[in-house]
C-alpha cells in the first residue's frame, strides 16, 4: 500500500509539473484543449462520486453544470455585482437545484431514479431553451466578460488548473473519509446498511448534493474558458457523454474519469478534424472496451501495474 501510494504521489506531482510547464511551449490551441479537458475532467469526477462510488443512476448530471454556467453568465451580464459573486453563486445555485431535484429522486431506486431525474432535468433545459428574454433561448449568452487576470487563454488555463487540483484534493478526502466508506457500502449492499442502522437515502442525498456542487464548479470554469453559455450545456446528450467518460476511464477508480475525459475530448477534437463521424470511432472503442477492458482503461492499468480497481477504490488496503 505504502509503495503504491508513494508511486502514485510521485506520478501526480510529476504530471502536475508537466501541466504547469506545458503552456510555455504549446500553441494557444493546444493550451485551450488542455483547459477543456480539465473542465470535463472535473465534471466527470463529480459524476463518478455518485455513479462509481455511490452506485446511483445519475443520468442527467449536466443540468447542474449548465445551471451554474447560466447563473455566472446572467449575474455578470445582467447585474452590477462583482465577478467573485458570480463565481461563488454558480456552484451554490447548482447545489440548491440539485438538492431540490435529488430530494425527490432519491426516494426512488435504480431506473425510476434515473427516469425522474431525466424528466426534471429536461424541464430545466426547456426553461433555458424557451426563456428568450432571460437566457437568450437557443442563441445562448455570448461575450461574457471576464476579469483581466483570467481573460487570456494562458491565464484561464492556470486558474482552471488550480481550481481542478483543489477540487480533486477535496473529492479525494471525501472518498477516503468515513462518509466515503459508508457511501461505497451503500453501493455494495444497501440492505445490510439499512439493517445496521445507516440511513442510506440520507447518505445518497448528501453525496448527490456534493456531486452537484462540484458540477457547478465545473460550470463556472466552463464560462471562464468559453465566455459563453448555450442550452446544450443542460441537454441530456452531454450527460451521456460524461457518463461514457466515467465508463471509459474506469468508474471504480479515483482518477479514471479524468482519463476518460482526456480520451473523449481528444477524440472529439482530433478525430473530428478528419471526419464528422467521430462518434463512430468512439462507439467502436466502447464496444472493444466492454469486451476486453470492462474495468475501464485506468482499472486495467491499475490491475497490471498497481492495485486492482477494488483496491484503488478502498485506498489500496487489500
Amino acid at each position: 500500500m505504502a509503495i503504491w501510494n508513494k508511486k502514485s504521489f510521485a506520478f501526480s506531482v510529476l504530471l502536475l509539473i508537466c501541466l504547469v510547464i506545458l503552456p510555455f511551449f504549446l500553441p494557444r490551441f493546444y493550451t485551450y484543449i488542455l483547459a477543456s479537458i480539465f473542465v470535463m475532467a472535473l465534471l466527470a469526477m463529480s459524476l463518478n462520486l455518485v455513479v462509481g462510488h455511490g452506485g446511483l443512476y445519475q443520468f442527467h448530471h449536466c443540468v447542474f453544470y449548465g445551471v451554474s454556467a447560466y447563473t455566472v453568465a446572467l449575474i455578470i451580464t445582467k447585474t452590477p455585482l462583482p465577478y467573485w459573486v458570480a463565481f461563488v453563486a454558480g456552484p451554490i445555485v447548482a447545489m440548491l437545484v440539485g438538492f431540490f431535484i435529488c430530494w425527490f429522486c432519491v426516494r426512488l431506486s435504480k431506473l425510476y431514479f434515473a427516469m425522474l431525474q431525466i424528466s426534471l432535468g429536461s424541464l430545466v433545459w426547456a426553461l433555458a431553451f424557451r426563456w428568450y428574454s432571460l437566457t437568450g433561448g437557443d442563441d445562448g449568452i455570448h461575450g461574457v466578460p471576464m476579469p483581466e487576470f483570467i481573460s487570456s487563454t494562458k491565464s484561464s488555463y492556470y486558474f482552471i488548473l488550480i481550481v481542478l487540483v483543489a477540487s480533486l484534493i477535496v473529492l479525494y478526502l471525501i472518498l477516503k473519509s468515513p462518509f466515503g466508506a459508508t457511501l461505497q457500502a451503500t453501493r455494495d449492499n444497501p440492505e445490510r446498511c439499512e439493517a445496521v442502522g445507516i440511513n442510506v437515502r440520507r447518505h445518497q442525498l448528501v453525496a448527490l448534493v456534493i456531486s452537484t456542487f462540484f458540477a457547478g464548479v465545473a460550470g463556472v470554469l466552463y464560462v471562464i474558458l468559453e465566455q459563453s453559455v448555450f442550452p446544450d450545456l443542460l441537454f441530456w446528450v452531454l450527460s451521456l457523454e460524461i457518463f461514457i467518460m466515467c465508463l471509459l476511464g474506469g468508474w471504480f477508480t479515483f482518477a479514471g474519469p479524468m482519463l476518460g475525459a482526456a480520451i473523449m475530448v481528444s477524440l472529439r477534437t482530433f478525430v473530428g478534424i478528419y471526419t464528422e463521424y467521430w462518434t463512430l470511432v468512439l462507439g467502436i472503442i466502447l464496444i472493444l472496451l466492454i469486451f476486453f477492458l470492462p474495468e475501464g482503461v485506468m482499472g486495467f492499468l491499475l490491475s497490471k501495474f498497481g492495485s486492482t480497481p477494488e483496491q484503488a477504490d478502498n485506498g489500496g488496503s487489500h
